[in-house]
């Protein structure tokens, strides 16, 4: 039957249910335990299961406003029936058929103030939940979803829409199992489909990281530890990849550090093994140079001129390689010995290097000084001797290595004041000059040799005796041949 009121109907408020508390996740002490790739895994199927969530979820609200939105449509069909009437009673059959298309228990359109009802059972007096499409959120279309799928209800919901086709509103009453049927099954299916999706996406992801990270990360772990029990394996070096990334770069750098660390190992070696030989070479050395100082205080006591002038010279000089002999044994490494700095004349210890042209395999070299007789400096006078000998021995034996007609090969030894508080020892030569490789490593050990065969050791002492002392050691660039400058402090200055 159809009943017609002018009465509009009272909305009911909407049910909001309390949100239901999620519960806290315990931590497992096992994840501790699982390795890069575990827990690469496990935070692959967190974030896509919480993607998956963030979809799921209004997906699930949506259809439901989606399923209500097609009753509403199907209602105003309904209600163009009621207008065409004008009036006259709708038949019942048409009406059960009407209400059966709809899927409602009753249909009530408003036009104004005009109200039209149809219905064939009696319309409840009380309703679980009402539904105004027209005011629908998003928040409060996820709490009606969770409604539907959770709450049991008896009682019908009342719907209400926009109407269209001059109504102004369109109600229904409908029961809430039908909806609630259709939201489970769409909810089954997008969650199967969901984790068809994620499972596919998450093994995609987890196999790309594995495949570029994991995998080339493991392998420089494996390279590390396979480094650290042979550094001096040259097999252990790491190969570096095509890679342009970070891991490229990483692999680069390592090689790089391993191929560096290695040689140093290796030179490092190869120094302990040259101090142990040098360690034994002074212990026998400084019983031959105690054998060499006895013959030399013999000769003290010939009458020769001769003798006389060059014996107290020899017998200096084996002191002074006892002494070094000695200091080496002592200390186990050739470690300079703190210096005894006193004032002396620089002349007379300067005369003695002219003996060093003798060095020379042609006889060919002439060593001249040019030092005032009044010139003092305060310093150790041993070491600057050693440090002034090391260069002028240098500069002799570069000579041989020069063209054999060079005219009149020379080395100069000059010193002077050259400020008020220093005193300046150039010694310099006419020769070739030095090699570009032996300017990019002077005063290193081993690495700054002036000639093929040597060992770099000359200069690299020499600069660590004038260091002691307080000066400095330097090669003057742009000067012909080759010249290097030493600068002590003065004895006023000291």
């Amino acid at each position: 039957m159809v009943a017609r009121s002018d009465t509009q109907p009272t909305e009911s408020p909407a049910i909001e249910p309390a949100a239901p508390t999620a519960a806290r996740p315990r931590s497992a002490r096992w994840l501790r335990h699982l390795g890069l790739s575990g827990r690469l895994f496990l935070v692959t199927v967190a974030f896509v299961a919480t993607i998956e969530v963030l979809i799921f979820v209004p997906a699930v609200a949506n259809y439901r406003l989606s399923w209500l939105s097609d009753r509403i449509s199907a209602a105003q069909v309904a209600a163009l029936v009621l207008d065409a009437s004008e009036g006259h009673p709708v038949p019942d059959e048409l009406a059960r058929r009407l209400l059966a298309g709809v899927g409602a228990r009753a249909i009530a359109v408003r036009d104004g103030d005009t109200r039209q009802l149809l219905s064939i059972d009696p319309v409840p007096e009380r309703v679980s939940d009402t539904v105004d499409l027209r005011k629908q959120t998003i928040l409060c279309a996820i709490r009606g979803a969770w409604r539907t799928l959770t709450e049991p209800v008896d009682d019908p919901i009342r719907v209400v829409g926009q109407g269209w086709e001059g109504f102004d509103l369109v109600e229904i009453l409908l029961d809430d199992a039908p909806l609630k049927q259709a939201v489970v099954d769409f909810a089954i299916r997008l969650a199967v489909s969901s984790l068809i999706i994620a499972t596919a996406a998450a093994g995609l992801v987890f196999f790309v990281l594995q495949t570029l990270i994991v995998r080339p990360v493991r392998r420089l772990a494996r390279n590390i530890t396979a480094f650290a029990d042979d550094p001096e394996g040259a097999d252990r070096v790491i190969a570096p990849t095509s890679r342009s990334d970070e891991i490229g770069l990483a692999e680069t750098a390592l090689a790089r550090m391993q191929r560096t660390l290695a040689d140093q190992l290796r030179q490092k070696r190869r120094l302990a093994e040259l101090g142990l030989s040098v360690a034994k070479i002074n212990h026998e050395l400084r019983n031959l140079l105690t054998g060499a100082q006895l013959l030399g205080d013999r000769l003290e006591d010939i009458s020769d001129p001769t003798v006389q002038r060059v014996a107290p010279r020899l017998v200096a000089t084996l002191g002074r390689a006892i002494r070094f002999c000695e200091a080496t044994l002592a200390y186990g490494r050739a470690a300079e010995r703190t210096p005894r700095s006193r004032e002396f004349a620089l002349a007379p210890v300067m005369a003695e290097l002219a003996d060093l042209a003798a060095l020379s395999a042609h006889g060919r070299v002439r060593v001249v000084t040019e030092v005032a007789p009044d010139l003092t400096v305060f310093a150790d006078s041993e070491q600057i001797a050693r440090a002034v000998g090391n260069l002028v021995r240098n500069a002799v034996q570069a000579h041989d290595f020069t063209e054999a007609d060079m005219a009149a090969p020379e080395v100069r030894i000059a010193a002077g004041r050259e400020s008020a508080d220093a005193v300046t020892i150039l010694v310099s030569d006419n020769g070739p000059g030095l090699p570009a490789r032996a300017k990019e490593h002077l005063f290193e050990a081993f690495q700054g040799s002036m000639r093929s065969g040597g060992t770099g050791l000359g200069l690299a002492i020499a600069s660590e005796l004038v260091r002691l002392n307080g000066g400095t050691l330097s090669l003057d660039p742009g000067t012909e041949g080759t010249r290097f400058r030493i600068v002590l402090p003065d004895a006023a200055a000291a």
